[in-house]
């Protein structure tokens, strides 16, 4: 398969050198990338309407999404917004008030939405219309203890520090999880007695692929679970496979291809005011080791060595966050 989807986001131009993700980024993206040409298309640009965002500069950037045959879903900081490949023809749009720093949606088994609302600690279930069905606080509390139902937190600009910072939403039959990067795990929210222990770094996003889950830690590993048994088969390190002397950036985005072989998404470190989640730069950083741009890279995970890499900057993507096939 030579050709790939990658999701993610355009930076602007700053004005203040630390400035925060939620004033970061200019323009949502979709890239299609020929990993064998070189060739890269821009499939979408998209600007969320003033109406559905805390102020004019706010950022506007598509987070972890999920393709289903012809179908791809993906979402910004505050909408849903539904597209039919390979025309990239948008056939739905949500956006609701509890939507903060929404950081992944996916279809249900059922036909519902499920849709980790990162900002608010909480995972919703929506009909395809925007109804909501069910909430979820990721730490067990009552849903709407530490929030309110009459806020618009779309127009909240920050709800940061977050208690957990959920992630990635996904079903084990028709048990409905989502891994928390504080928590170092993924639970399952309808069956609280179930949990997957990531204790090695702060889990991202992931992959459900048969009876394998895959994590990416934000330090540069990808952690395979076993969805039977709820324990970690196998970690692989990507900083042993790549240059010792480069950061690879923070790993989001995991698209296993082949037997042994991944493409995992790195996006360039950047300077945060809230530092508990850049820690792990401290922990892998090297004197001397070069800050890589915003890229993807394929790994034989069974040789241990990095096979290609593309860089996303010099195409106009700074952030990325999903990585799917482009069969269409």
């Amino acid at each position: 398969m030579s050709c790939l989807y990658v999701l993610g986001g355009k930076q602007r131009r700053l004005l203040l050198k630390a400035e925060e993700e939620w004033n970061l980024y200019e323009s949502a993206l979709i890239l299609k990338l020929d990993t064998t040409s070189g060739a890269v298309r821009t499939c979408v640009e998209y600007k969320t309407p003033r109406e559905a965002r805390a102020h004019e500069h706010s950022s506007s950037i598509f987070k972890s999404g999920t393709l289903v045959n012809d179908t791809l879903y993906a979402c910004t900081n505050t909408e849903i917004l539904v597209y039919k490949l390979p025309e990239f023809e948008q056939i739905n749009y949500i956006s609701l008030p509890c939507f903060n720093d929404v950081h992944h949606v996916t279809p249900s088994h059922d036909g519902t939405l499920l849709v980790v609302s990162t900002g608010l600690d909480m995972v919703v279930r929506l009909t395809p219309r925007g109804e909501l069905i069910e909430q979820w606080d990721v730490l067990g509390a009552p849903p709407w203890q530490r929030f309110s139902r009459e806020i618009d937190y779309r127009k909240v600009e920050s709800t940061k520090p977050h208690q957990s910072h959920p992630n990635f939403a996904f079903e084990l039959g028709r048990d409905v999880w989502v891994t928390r990067l504080h928590q170092r795990d993924a639970i399952c929210l309808t069956d609280p007695a179930k949990r997957i222990d990531i204790a090695l770094e702060f889990p991202h996003d992931g992959l459900v692929r048969g009876s394998e889950i895959y994590f990416t830690l934000v330090d540069g590993r990808v952690v395979v679970a076993n969805a039977d048994t709820l324990a970690i088969d196998r970690v692989y390190d990507l900083k042993t496979m790549d240059d010792p002397n480069a950061l690879l950036g923070w790993c989001r985005g995991v698209l296993p291809v082949a037997e042994q072989q991944l493409w995992v998404g790195f996006t360039r470190v950047r300077k945060t005011r809230f530092q508990e989640n850049v820690q792990w730069v401290k922990r892998v950083f090297k004197e001397g080791m070069v800050e890589r741009p915003t890229h993807i890279s394929l790994y034989d995970t069974g040789q241990g060595r990095c096979l290609q890499e593309l860089d996303l900057e010099v195409h106009g993507m700074n952030i990325i966050f999903s990585i799917f096939h482009a069969d269409r």
